[in-house]
């Protein structure tokens, strides 16, 4: 019996994920531990094995393309195994049952004893994502009474995260349409009715509630949806719609072109794939949008220079890290009342201790590296700080586990160093190399990534001198640290040359009040003034 399998849950924080590579294709045969693909979540990019034997029937989700946590991925099964139950959506014995409860429920008793001819097929408005209920036809792409084969798409159907091409699992001819253009109607609602030509469908078509169900779309909603044709050139009906399908309009979109202006070459007129990427913008489109100039035969006008250029914009697909940092630093900002404290500290002394400790075989130890190990005995010194809040308690850490914040190229990682209080500055040097380096390239698991009490963020090495940072919940306090400045300071009464370097301590006001704030700070100066105090 075939198996489905969904998109994995492979990390807490993971909603959805992106399949950044497949590594079996349809028809190959599957052993267990096999990996089936690499999929990329909020954290990582990672490796997903089968847990069954079998030969791959269906790829669910494309490379490249992003769907949540428990949609179809692929199916394993028997070979030539019949699926196609499970490609529309009956994945459990009693799906079925279900689906006949929520008809029965909604349809006149008149019409409950319509018996469905042979070879006539019934199709729903189906649903096409995790959090749709209800969808609306953007684009018939076949008529009443059109032949239609397993594998046509049917229609365009927007649901409420995108418009998605809807294809028949059947052969036949498009007997009834239930849901016109524009319409909007709610998940298993009758969409329409494929059959052997000439069939009488009138007995039970209206047996399956649509009138009702079905909702037109205000004009100002179809206003803001379509596009309007500019000029007779473009691939569009007579009511200003452009037909074409969703991967040629993410190829224009992506390379700046205008619909309207590419002839479709797909049925009906319809833009596809090759037109988009075969199309060459004219000479006389580039020469029609020039402005005319006037010409006078009055006295001569001093010309106003008016810069030319077109306005463009370029939409970057937001990645599963980029989400995951919007939501959680969002709910961070938005939940817990922040309030920053800043102090500048005499780094003298932690440039030269520094500069003797790396004088050492193998050793290399930074300024970063320092301020970790100074913030993880100054935690021992301040419990409150090193707390996380919830609406029943708040949650003493007795364990130390720093997070140090690692920029790479889709946004920040914060790897966690355990019991950092316990580690050496050779070690923890070592060991934030390691880190940051498996972080660039996304080899990091999700628990080193996981369970920190504290973070460190530094952008000294950038040039900046002073930040804020957000929390990194649940964490009750994060520290910013900048660059170190040469500066003149005051020594014994005198103006010298100094090396100073500020950093700021965000927190929690429902866990940490101000004062507590201020006396962690305190320790941590003394601590990077005084770095042989460290080894007490």
């Amino acid at each position: 019996m075939a198996t489905v399998i969904n998109m994995p849950r492979l990390s807490d924080t993971m909603e959805e994920g992106v399949v950044a590579k497949w590594l079996v294709k349809k028809g190959d045969k599957i052993s267990e531990g096999d990996i089936l693909a690499e999929i990329e979540t909020d954290k990582a990019t990672m490796e997903f094995e089968s847990f069954y034997e079998g030969t791959l029937l269906h790829v669910g989700i494309e490379e490249g393309e992003t769907a949540p946590v428990d949609q179809l991925l692929a199916i394993i099964g028997e070979e030539n195994e019949d699926i196609s139950d499970l490609l529309n959506g009956n994945t459990t014995p009693n799906a079925e049952s279900v689906k006949e409860e929520k008809v029965e429920e909604s349809t006149p008793v008149s019409n409950q004893t319509a018996t469905i001819p042979d070879g006539v097929e019934i199709i729903t408005m189906p649903r096409l994502s995790d959090t749709m209920e209800e969808g609306t036809v953007a684009t018939w792409l076949k008529k009443v009474g059109d032949a239609v084969e397993e594998g046509d798409i049917l229609a365009e159907i927007e649901t409420d995260k995108a418009t998605m091409e809807f294809e028949s699992f059947y052969n036949g001819t498009l007997l009834h349409i239930g849901i016109e253009e524009g319409q909007t109607a709610p998940v298993d609602v009758l969409l329409a009715i494929i059959g052997p030509a000439g069939t009488d469908i009138s007995a039970f078509k209206d047996g399956v509630p649509v009138t009702a169900a079905v909702k037109d779309v205000a004009p100002a909603k179809e206003e803001k949806t379509e596009t309007t044709v500019a000029n007779s050139g473009g691939s569009a009906s007579s009511g200003g719609r452009i037909f074409a399908s969703p991967l040629a309009k993410k190829i224009a979109a992506d390379k700046g072109i205008d619909l309207s202006l590419v002839k479709g070459t797909g049925e009906n007129g319809r833009v596809v794939k090759k037109d988009v990427e075969s199309f060459t913008p004219s000479a006389a489109a580039s020469a029609s949008t020039s402005q005319p100039v006037k010409e006078t035969t009055s006295a001569p006008v001093v010309q106003i220079y008016t810069p030319a250029g077109e306005e463009s914009f370029e939409e970057v697909k937001n990645s599963q890290m980029r989400k995951a940092i919007a939501k959680s630093l969002s709910a961070s900002k938005f939940n817990a009342p922040h309030y920053y404290l800043t102090i500048e500290v005499n780094m003298g002394n932690a440039m030269a201790s520094r500069k003797k400790i790396n004088e050492l075989p193998d050793v290399k130890v930074s300024f970063n590296d320092m301020v970790v190990k100074a913030c993880a005995l100054a935690l021992r010194k301040h419990p409150q700080v090193n707390t996380q809040w919830t609406d029943v308690a708040t949650r003493y850490a007795k364990h130390i586990n720093v997070g140090v914040a690692v920029a790479v190229p889709d946004g920040l990682v914060v790897p966690v160093l355990p019991f950092t209080d316990h580690m050496s500055l050779t070690q923890i040097g070592a060991k934030v190399k390691d880190l940051a380096g498996r972080a660039r390239n996304k080899k990091l698991t999700p628990q080193e990534m996981s369970g920190s009490t504290f973070t460190v963020s530094n952008l000294g090495m950038f040039g900046i001198q002073e930040f804020t940072s957000i929390i990194n919940q649940p964490n009750s306090a994060i520290l910013s640290v900048g660059a170190i400045v040469e500066k003149p300071v005051v020594k014994d009464g005198q103006i010298v040359v100094g090396n100073t370097m500020k950093m700021t301590l965000a927190c929690d006001h429902r866990t940490v009040d101000g004062a507590t704030g201020a006396q962690f700070l305190q320790t941590l100066k003394q601590y990077l003034e005084n770095p042989v105090t460290m080894l007490a």
